[in-house]
């Protein structure tokens, strides 16, 4: 299984060091990809931005959206014409994770209506493949086909977008036995569809390492999901705090079916990456 890293792009504080320090440190730690978290009504740095500057001085490894709201993006040639640039520029390492999201607020400021996102995203998939084939000139086109594609979400909806338009599937956060269930179902509407081969699978947990690894923890994550009332502390809770835990999750993970877990960050403190990288060792 491979084992990415997260920018903390989606963490207050994030400046320069965060993408750019952080996206050389990751590549030369070897770890498989670089991942962004998408909001709007946040503090956050845009995530095809944040990607286009990992990018610029990375050779290497894999940049992957976990995931972007694409619905958000309205303007479907626009973020066709986003997505193969990166994936242009970087020599094919694009990974374009999408999703509806679920959170009120990031449609309401992009005045895009929340209770149509599922149909705004049925609709753009179709599209992107008809941008990326080169219909109505918009260019430039990706280094290969198309980006690689993986769907997020766990309704059935979801999983039949991954099977249609999808080269898999992101798991958005929780226990490898909800990796495991919703693999069972990505894998039947994978089979209805008539499609070959396996659907690739990510997924997503979160660590805080070092001597202020709980207060990192409360601050980057707690401040995140503050929406989320009493749930943001067992977000904050089931973040792994040391090695042995990062290796348990891994291994549980590995065992549900996961092809790659991306390990985001609670901190923008790019020591990060090193300290990971030891704990993997």
């Amino acid at each position: 299984m491979d084992v990415g890293i997260g920018l903390p792009n989606a963490i207050r504080g994030v400046d320069r060091t965060g993408i750019v320090d952080w996206a050389r440190e990751a590549e030369a730690a070897g770890f498989s990809s670089l991942g962004t978290i998408d909001r709007i009504a946040y503090a956050n740095y845009e995530s095809l931005i944040a990607l286009a500057a990992a990018a610029a001085v990375t050779e290497r490894i894999r940049l992957a959206t976990d995931i972007l709201i694409a619905p958000l993006r309205s303007n479907t040639a626009l973020l066709a014409k986003q997505a193969a640039t990166i994936d242009n520029l970087s020599g094919g390492r694009l990974v374009l994770g999408m999703a509806p999201g679920g959170r009120a607020d990031d449609y309401e400021v992009s005045g895009v209506p929340f209770g149509r996102r599922g149909r705004a995203l049925d609709r753009q998939l179709e599209e992107l493949e008809r941008f990326w084939r080169g219909e109505g000139g918009v260019g430039p086109p990706p280094a290969r086909d198309r980006p690689t594609v993986l769907i997020g979400g766990t309704s059935d909806a979801s999983f039949r977008r991954a099977a249609r338009h999808g080269d898999g599937w992101t798991f958005g956060g929780g226990p490898p036995e909800g990796l495991a269930a919703a693999r069972s179902q990505l894998l039947e509407a994978w089979q209805a569809a008539g499609r070959s081969g396996a659907p690739r699978i990510m997924g997503l947990f979160y660590f805080s390492l070092g001597d202020r690894a709980e207060e990192a923890a409360r601050a980057g994550l707690g401040g995140y999901y503050a929406f989320a009332g009493e749930y943001a502390d067992r977000i904050v809770s089931a973040a792994a705090k040391d090695a042995e835990t990062i290796k348990q999750y891994l291994a549980a993970f590995e065992q549900a079916g996961a092809d790659e877990m991306i390990c985001f960050p609670a901190s923008p403190d790019v020591a990060q990456v090193g300290l990971l990288a030891d704990a993997l060792r």
